[in-house]
């Protein structure tokens, strides 16, 4: 396992509770959209085993053609050892990062593609829309809807619809003008459904969806192949 150890190279105030890392490049760290990493601090790995409360895994919202790492999280007030760590940080201390991987790049093949996230979940999709918006070879359209009661939109300068590259963005500051969006959707029969937020964010989608018709192989989620088995049961493929 190859660990680099990088530096913060700005700090970004998203809105008062959400803040973005924007990390130094190391020589040979790549990516591709979707990606999360393994993101620590220094002295997670000094025992025998790695401290947990030191690590976490972070969705990388940027692109490499943006030379740089960006993390965007939430800090509360009240919260874990780790947030309150990374809230003290300052530009040019250092991070580590690890074992990253994709589980949701953007699918190329002649379909709808509908991104529907919870808050700060939006991280996850800015690269993805990114790459939509300077290719979009073989993605018919695609179609961003966020929840977020605090009503501090993400990233609004990238998700804006655009009637040019058949991409429209919705925010819902409740869960019920949310789910009569995602029931919308659902008509369609051959659409992409990707979704990023809690476990209980991803259950609420999955169950309403998949009693609208949408088929297993549609719905695409952040979680590693044992884990979607567990939201996604093969036997209730319809």
């Amino acid at each position: 396992m190859q660990i680099y150890w990088t530096k913060i190279n700005q700090i970004i105030d998203e809105s008062p509770e959400v803040k973005t890392y924007l990390l130094d490049l190391p020589e040979g760290f790549t990516w591709q959209e979707g990606s999360h990493t393994h993101f620590a601090f220094e002295g997670f790995n000094a025992g025998d085993k790695p401290n947990r409360g030191l690590i976490r895994h972070m969705s990388i919202c940027t692109l490499p053609h943006e030379n740089a790492i960006g993390i965007t999280t939430r800090i509360k007030d009240q919260c874990s050892e780790f947030k309150s760590i990374l809230r003290e940080m300052k530009p040019g201390d250092e991070v580590a990062i690890f074992k990253t991987h994709s589980n949701v790049p953007l699918k190329r093949e002649g379909k709808n593609v509908y991104l529907l996230s919870s808050g700060v979940g939006l991280a996850t999709f800015r690269p993805l829309v990114l790459e939509y918006l300077s290719n979009a070879e073989s993605v018919l359209s695609m179609h961003s809807l966020n929840v977020d009661s605090s009503k501090a939109y993400l990233f609004q300068d990238v998700f804006a619809t655009s009637d040019d590259d058949n991409f429209t963005v919705q925010f819902a500051d409740s869960r019920a003008e949310y789910y009569e969006a995602v029931k919308r959707f659902a008509d369609d029969e051959d659409g992409l459904f990707y979704i990023v937020g809690s476990d209980d964010f991803l259950k609420e989608n999955i169950d309403l969806l998949r009693r609208n018709g949408v088929k297993r192989e549609q719905i695409l989620l952040d979680k590693r192949e044992q884990s979607i088995a567990e939201f996604l049961p093969v036997e209730l493929s319809v």
